[in-house]
């Protein structure tokens, strides 16, 4: 049994600047008002759209994260709707192979639970879980089958393509308070890195 911690990665290469650009050459297309382009007019010009809820323009811009996280909280990441999604697959990866490292990975609870007797717990079934999904491939179950064992801790890798407009739906919806704190582990620190690359279309959301 192998424990990690939630994380993310951004795989989209990001020019906050180039960003802003391109958007408010897109946006200004709608009020064809392209004369009034200049070297600093893009970070005005995206505040207006965004004070307007004119926020259709955002989604003319996409960036691809990977997050490293349990089976738990990516039930509630693939909920919304404007992303595409590529998740590591229970239904094909035998976690006893060798190259598959030859045991399950579960997320670190550690620092979320209340009572530290709860950890132990939380280990023992783990490792509970893990022996019953070997014990089921060694009788010839398929890893789609003996998967049913296995519980939401374990570790999985999805990556998320959303619209700039669609990720600010996910931060206003992720990182507040009433949000699942699992989720909130991931989507605080990614929320602050999208601040401080990109300008603007950001910064009135807050955890």
């Amino acid at each position: 049994m192998k424990l990690v911690n939630a994380g993310y990665k951004i795989l989209s290469p990001i020019n906050g600047d180039r960003i802003l650009k391109d958007i408010e050459k897109i946006g200004r297309t709608c009020y064809k008002s392209e004369a009034y382009i200049t070297p600093e007019s893009s970070i005005s010009f995206i505040n207006k759209l965004i004070f307007l809820g004119h926020e259709s323009v955002l989604e003319h811009k996409s960036i691809s994260v990977k997050f490293i996280t349990d089976r738990g909280v990516s039930h509630e990441i693939v909920r919304h709707r404007l992303c595409s999604f590529s998740q590591e697959s229970t239904r094909y990866i035998n976690y006893t192979k060798e190259n598959k490292g030859g045991q399950c990975t579960f997320v670190n609870m550690d620092h979320h639970f209340q009572n530290p007797l709860s950890e132990i717990r939380w280990v023992q079934h783990m490792f509970e879980c893990e022996e019953m999904y070997k014990q089921l491939i060694d009788m010839g179950e398929s890893p789609q089958i003996a998967r049913s064992v296995l519980p939401n801790s374990l570790k999985t890798e999805i990556v998320v393509t959303a619209n700039l407009r669609e990720w600010r739906t996910i931060f206003k919806q992720r990182v507040v308070k009433a949000a699942h704190p699992q989720m909130r582990e991931i989507m605080i620190p990614l929320l602050k890195e999208f601040k401080s690359k990109i300008p603007v279309i950001f910064d009135d959301i807050n955890e």
